[in-house]
């Protein structure tokens, strides 16, 4: 297990942060951050959250530049709900294993396969997946979402685990994509039981990306941002959480006087992990690795993305 600990930025760190948000605002940039990017990432973010939130700050903004400090998709989504701002993709690199599972061609064989089943797209999607789709949903509203759609059938799509915690909350039959996240897929059983060995009476929280076996061992399953929720409300002074590392910086700054300690050294997602403060920099300097969605897959894309916020 690893703790979670403050962390000191060294002058360097301060120096490129102070150019980065001086340029933010010379640019009327917003600079926003998932959970599991580097804290002193998060540190220069004005918003950091999960997919969800994510996808509402930037639906919302009227900053000319969107800044995103995450991964290819999630940069998409920002593209797709507000087409008329600049999206930079913090690192051009960052892509995410579990969205490249799927293709929109393998999507629409899917389809054949099931005709008369809808099609619910985790946000962790490339666009062209989100066009072919009834609506998207996030982990933390996807049970509310699969129940909204009329269809008895769901074809829930790439997250084999995500869509297996949902079929315990619904009566709809979740046709499940055999998708998966390669980091919540490390943290295993055994992590586990160590851990409430070390820390007896700890809760155990963990993301519904993990294994279903590591889901029945927990005290909660949550997306992130329920998470930290979670451990805000919390009467305990020590918790263990089984999702990517970077949370626990957001947990620390939220949750002051808490402890928090990661199940596995393996959750840690090399792709979040490229963004590094010089490379955001660059990206601004350079306006470099702006995400594009050509327009007839954005506004398909667009609306699975706008009947998930209504349903959330």
């Amino acid at each position: 297990m690893i703790r979670a600990s403050s962390v000191f930025a060294s002058e360097d760190i301060g120096h490129l942060q102070r150019r980065i948000l001086a340029l933010a605002r010379q640019m009327n940039a917003v600079i926003v951050s998932h959970n599991y990017q580097r804290p002193e990432v998060q540190d220069v973010a004005d918003f950091v959250g999960d997919s969800l939130e994510l996808a509402r700050r930037c639906a919302q903004t009227e900053a000319e530049v969107i800044v995103f400090c995450g991964v290819s998709f999630m940069a998409e989504n920002a593209v797709i709900l507000n087409p008329s701002r600049q999206v930079l993709l913090a690192e051009g690199t960052a892509g995410c294993p579990m969205a490249d599972m799927i293709d929109d061609v393998d999507l629409r064989e899917w389809r054949e396969r099931y005709p008369g089943a809808a099609v619910v797209a985790y946000v962790n999607t490339t666009a062209p997946v989100k066009a072919e789709s009834d609506i998207c949903c996030t982990s933390a509203n996807a049970p509310r979402v699969v129940d909204s759609v009329l269809n008895d059938q769901v074809i829930f799509v790439p997250d084999e685990n995500l869509a297996g915690w949902v079929a315990r909350q619904t009566a709809k039959k979740i046709i499940p994509y055999p998708g998966f996240c390669i980091t919540h897929r490390r943290l295993i059983p055994e992590q586990v039981r160590r851990a409430r060995q070390l820390h007896p009476g700890a809760p155990v929280v963990v993301h519904p990306e993990c294994l279903p076996e590591v889901a029945d061992m927990a005290d909660a399953v949550l997306s992130t941002s329920q998470m930290v929720r979670f451990c805000r409300e919390s009467p305990a002074d020590t918790l263990l959480i089984g999702t990517e590392m970077g949370l626990l910086h957001r947990l620390q700054k939220e949750c002051p006087g808490k402890t928090f300690f990661v199940l596995s050294p393996g959750l840690v997602c090399p792709n979040m992990k490229r963004t590094r403060l010089e490379g955001v920099l660059r990206t601004m300097e350079e306006r470099r690795n702006q995400v594009t969605v050509p327009e007839d897959v954005r506004v398909k894309a667009q609306q699975a993305l706008e009947r998930m916020l209504e349903v959330a």
